[in-house]
């Protein structure tokens, strides 16, 4: 589990177009908890792949990002309270 973090300069639209595709981009290997706070579970090649993305997308000058690299044993380091709880990424997945 990787917990993700970014905080992207809006002040100009390219700016708003960066965080609308780091947002994307969190979306398609997690779920959001936070505004900006994706949790991510991923393998060690998704991860790859992911901060790359990532890092490619964002303007080093004005924006940052945050990796919290959880591990396999990621349910005991994390405690949620108050509204929204997520799912359980490795629970069952009805369609």
């Amino acid at each position: 589990m990787v917990l993700v973090t970014y905080d992207v300069n809006t002040v100009s639209v390219t700016g708003q177009k960066r965080l609308r595709h780091v947002a994307k981009l969190c979306e398609n290997y997690g779920q959001r908890v936070q505004n900006s706070v994706f949790e991510c579970l991923v393998d060690p090649n998704q991860w790859v792949q992911l901060k790359n993305g990532l890092v490619k997308l964002i303007d080093e000058e004005k924006d940052s990002l945050r990796f919290y690299l959880l591990g396999a044993n990621w349910k005991r380091r994390v405690e949620h309270i108050g509204t929204r709880p997520g799912y359980d990424p490795e629970g069952s997945l009805i369609v």
